[in-house]
């Protein structure tokens, strides 16, 4: 029974676009992002095309923060993240929903050696930056968060808010 509910678990998270291989030192690792690969939509947005974005940049800390923590685009802008690991430890960076981060936390807490590569999340060693080039198409309250169990409960979290197009909004 016990192996059914590791098998039931292993290919939720491989429809979610997770692997179980190895994954270095940090037993969490991102692979290469396929190129050509289709875009897939998301609640959130679709990856972006960096020759159009607007760049903000994402400092992550070893206090379990970001910044900055609040994000505010219009709907349709396609931004690239610069993200910063200041800290000593290895951290992430990984857009959505409320409900899809919660889901991928707790898939994380108990897979903590998953590998996944996904155009919505980074991961960054120590004093490291990587990039994540995101379309927000859709008009919502999103956020983003380090999923590295222990980081998200800890509060590793920032908020985006897509804004409708048309409607101004206060520039990151």
């Amino acid at each position: 029974m016990k192996y059914q509910a590791v098998a039931m678990a292993a290919v939720v998270a491989l429809s979610a676009g997770v692997t179980f291989a190895g994954a270095g030192d940090s037993g969490h690792a991102h692979g290469a992002r396929k190129a050509g690969a289709a875009k897939e939509q998301k609640p959130w947005g679709v990856a972006g095309d960096a020759r159009r974005a607007r760049t903000i940049e994402v400092a992550m800390t070893d206090n379990m923060r970001f910044t900055p923590d609040r994000i505010q685009v219009r709907q349709g802008e396609t931004i690239r993240f610069v993200v910063r690991n200041k800290g000593k430890m290895l951290h992430e960076m990984v857009l959505g929903t409320k409900a899809s981060l919660d889901e991928h936390a707790a898939m994380m807490a108990k897979f903590p050696g998953m590998e996944h590569d996904e155009p919505h999340m980074t991961h960054v060693k120590a004093g490291a930056r990587q990039e994540i080039v995101w379309n927000f198409n859709r008009p919502g309250e999103f956020q983003y968060a380090c999923l590295i169990p222990g980081h998200y409960q800890a509060g590793m979290v920032g908020n985006i808010t897509v804004v409708p197009a048309g409607t101004s909004t206060a520039r990151n």
